[in-house]
């Protein structure tokens, strides 16, 4: 028995040593690296916050490197230069998905998920149904009455909380903001309340559970075997949230065909626009896809405008001298036109500056989603695998010395007299990606953190409650899909005046 006990040790220590080998091996053409140990590879020099850790790495391993997360190797690109090489020269190679555990498991019909969807026939024809009935300038001009309802109704709300002397939420404030205005945009209702906190609770606890599940570090990501599993109850925390979000959106889609035949008049929404589509694209768009591509409108459309919301009304409160600024400059506008549109707010300089700016220090997407090659690639001499993950380190970039002066400060001025712009043309600035994975809804959310920000800011001057300092206030963030302030801004509005900033609008004509 001893003997016997003895030679299956020895042949599990030999079968390590076997795999720790043929790593080796395997790496022998990768980009260099940490060495990582038997069976974890690196995953001890991964913390609660990788996008931090894997910069850190990068000034030691340089801009390309790779890293072996228990089984599986991933490519990490850390500087302007690689991902312009990336996605200018190797663009079709690296467009593939590494699609979560917690995406597979928990989201039905995930490989029809724009986010997921391999490049093809589906993916072209679900691009084209937003950029015909959602994201084009057109389009986005005839909803803009819509945008503008509901952030009247935010301006309301936080008028009655002034009156009060209470403090706002600004993360949940926004939050519902944005969820009111994606749920106008498809299905013509509110599905929030601003004076309730328990109207829109379960679809902001069921995003932002996605948010958080789909970034976290998932061991059966790196250990496939574990999956059955699901040692971290990741899938089933995922499959949870998106299965609320699954029924919600076919509840919709199964009032609005019950509506549709019995030959009312149609709502004009994204919906009964997604509906008439399907009719002339049966094949690649069918109803499962309409609810996935809601299902996607709402994540991707709520918690990453509100977070990126967050973070500028905390920066603003921070910089008291910039938010001085951004109000004059308001102010100044608005008695300048006595009102504006909403193509004109996209005008206004400083305003897009403090945008930007928001979204190179706080990027919603500390990495670009998982990037994956589809074929094995020749990159910079070295060899990438098929099917090898990509980890785009869009945070490292946006605050590599290298590109940007003084990077960890808060300088909207630096986006003044420059031409860097978020669509993807300019590497060291990537907050929705580049190539043809690109956030198709960048339009869109250019429009409405836009309207919502300067709503808060030419209307409300802003306080910290309980006697709070600046120095008390927290900075830190949290890590997941989007980058979330980890302790939520609480602020004391009091209303400036009466003006009204933003010009009526007469009912949206769909």
């Amino acid at each position: 028995m001893e003997n016997y006990n003895a030679l299956v040790a020895c042949s599990l220590i030999f079968l390590v040593f076997v795999q720790y080998v043929l790593g080796l091996s395997a790496r022998a053409e990768l980009p260099p690296g940490p060495n990582g140990l038997p069976f974890l590879g690196n995953l001890l020099q991964i913390g609660p916050k990788p996008h931090r850790s894997l910069a850190k790495l990068a000034e030691q391993y340089g801009p390309l490197f790779a890293i072996r997360l228990g089984r599986v190797t991933n490519v990490v690109v850390s500087s302007a230069e690689m991902a312009e090489e990336v996605f200018r020269k190797y663009d079709a190679e690296f467009s593939g998905r590494a699609v979560p555990d917690a995406v597979a498991g928990g989201l039905q019909n995930h490989d029809l998920a724009l986010p997921w969807i391999s490049i093809g026939d589906q993916w072209r024809t679900i691009r084209r149904a937003l950029s015909v009935y959602l994201t084009n300038p057109k389009k986005l001009d005839m909803l803009q009455g819509l945008r503008l309802k509901v952030v009247k109704q935010m301006v309301e709300h936080v008028k009655e909380i002034s009156e009060r002397g209470q403090v706002v939420n600004i993360g949940r404030l926004a939050f519902a903001t944005a969820l009111n205005q994606m749920s106008n945009t498809c299905f013509s209702t509110d599905v929030a309340h601003f004076n309730s906190d328990e109207d829109g609770s379960e679809f902001q606890n069921a995003v932002k559970t996605i948010m958080k599940v789909d970034g976290k570090m998932n061991f059966a990501d790196y250990f496939p075997w574990l999956k059955i599993f699901d040692p971290q109850g990741i899938r089933r925390d995922a499959k949870a949230a998106y299965s609320w979000l699954d029924q919600l959106c076919e509840k919709f889609i199964i009032e609005r065909l019950k509506h549709r035949e019995s030959n009312f008049s149609p709502h004009g929404d994204l919906l009964d626009s997604f509906l008439d589509f399907r009719q002339e694209n049966l094949v690649y768009f069918d109803l499962k896809h309409i609810k996935v591509l809601l299902m996607d409108l709402f994540i991707a459309g709520t918690d990453t405008n509100s977070s990126t919301i967050e973070w500028a009304m905390t920066e603003l409160i921070q910089n008291p001298s910039i938010m001085q600024k951004l109000r004059e400059e308001l102010t100044h506008r608005i008695a300048e036109k006595g009102s504006l549109e909403e193509a004109e707010i996209l005008e206004i300089p400083y305003l897009q500056s403090v945008l930007k700016e928001t979204m190179r220090l706080h990027l919603v997407s500390p990495f670009l989603l998982p990037h994956k090659t589809v074929t094995n690639v020749k990159f910079k001499g070295y060899t990438i695998p098929k099917n090898t993950p990509i980890i785009i380190n869009a945070w490292a970039i946006a605050r590599d010395s290298n590109s940007w002066e003084n990077p960890t400060d808060f300088t909207p001025e630096r986006f003044l007299s420059s031409e860097i712009d978020y669509k993807g043309r300019y590497f060291s600035f990537l907050p929705f990606g580049s190539g043809r994975r690109i956030c198709p809804g960048i339009r869109l959310a250019e429009r409405v953190m836009s309207l919502m920000l300067l709503s808060l800011v030419a209307q409300f001057d802003w306080n910290l409650p309980n006697n709070m300092s600046l120095k008390d206030l927290d900075m830190d963030d949290t890590f997941g899909v989007t980058s979330q302030k980890a302790t939520p801004l609480l602020l004391i509005p009091t209303t400036r005046n009466d003006q009204q900033p933003l010009k009526k609008q007469d009912k949206t004509d769909w």
